[in-house]
C-alpha cells in the first residue's frame, strides 16, 4: 500500500453556489479522513469563487490568512430591497428604478470608496451575545448590531442593463457586500439588493488557481496532495 506525507496546507476551492463553507470544509474533511480543516473567510450559501482551505497544521495559519483583502464580481439588482439584502430574502420594498448611465453609477458607488463603519445584516452569521444573528431573524427578533470598521479600495461597475448592474469591488475582510448594495439603493433612492456574488481574490490568491469543489472530492489522494499549498509558502505569504 502506498503511504503519503501528511495531507497539510492550503488547498483552493472553487465554491459553487449552494452549500454552506462549512459544508465544504466537511465534505473535505470526511471525503480524505482530515483530523483538521478549516476556511479562510465564509461565502454565503449563494455565493460562488474562491474558498481557501487550511488541511492538517495549516489550521494554525488560518487567522493570518483570513485578514487578507478580498476581491468580488457580482451583480446588484436596482428596484427591490430583501430582508437579507441579497437575493435569498423576502422583498420588502419595490421602487421604480429612475434613469441611470453606467456613469452615474460609477459616481454613486464613489461614495463607497474609504474608510466606511458597517453594521452586520440581520440575516448574517455574526454574533450578539454568542448568538449568530440569522438565529435572531428568524425569531423576528432584532437587535443593535455595533458598527465595524471596513475599508474599500475600490468599487466599479462594469455594465448596466436595467435593472442589474455588474460590478467589481476590492475591500478589507469582514465587509458585507450585501450591505453596500442596500445603502446604494438606499443613495440612489429605489432601494437595490446583491443579486449574485462570486469571490476573485483573497490576499495572493486567484479564483484562476483554485479546483471546483466536486472535482476536488474526486481527487485521489496523490493529486489532492498536489494541489496543496505547503506550509512553508504559506508562511511566507503571511
Amino acid at each position: 500500500m502506498q503511504a503519503f506525507a501528511p495531507l497539510e496546507g492550503a488547498l483552493l476551492i472553487d465554491k459553487p453556489a449552494g452549500p454552506t463553507s462549512h459544508d465544504v470544509v466537511d465534505a473535505i474533511r470526511r471525503r480524505f479522513a482530515l483530523k483538521k480543516a478549516g476556511h479562510c473567510g465564509t461565502l454565503d450559501p449563494s455565493a460562488t469563487g474562491l474558498l481557501v482551505l487550511m488541511l492538517g497544521r495549516a489550521t494554525r495559519l488560518s487567522d493570518k490568512l483570513m485578514s487578507a483583502d478580498k476581491v468580488y464580481e457580482g451583480t446588484i439588482k436596482l428596484g427591490q430591497s430583501t430582508d437579507s439584502y441579497d437575493a435569498d430574502g423576502a422583498i420588502v420594498s419595490t421602487s421604480p428604478v429612475p434613469p441611470l448611465t453606467l456613469e452615474q453609477l460609477n459616481a454613486a458607488a464613489a461614495a463607497f470608496v474609504g474608510d466606511l463603519l458597517q453594521r452586520p445584516p440581520m440575516v448574517s452569521a455574526a454574533k450578539v451575545g454568542g448568538v449568530p444573528l440569522y438565529k435572531l431573524a428568524r425569531k423576528g427578533v432584532e437587535v443593535e448590531r455595533k458598527p465595524r470598521l471596513v475599508h474599500v479600495y475600490s468599487f466599479r461597475f462594469s455594465e448596466y442593463h436595467e435593472p442589474i448592474a455588474a460590478f467589481r469591488i476590492a475591500c478589507t475582510k469582514g465587509t458585507y457586500v450585501r450591505s453596500l448594495a442596500h445603502e446604494l439603493g438606499q443613495h440612489l433612492g429605489c432601494g437595490a439588493h446583491l443579486a449574485s456574488l462570486r469571490r476573485m481574490e483573497a490576499g495572493q490568491f486567484s479564483v484562476a488557481d483554485a479546483i471546483p469543489f466536486d472535482e476536488a472530492l474526486a481527487l485521489p489522494v496523490s493529486e489532492l496532495q498536489q494541489r496543496l499549498i505547503p506550509m512553508l509558502k504559506l508562511g511566507r505569504e503571511t
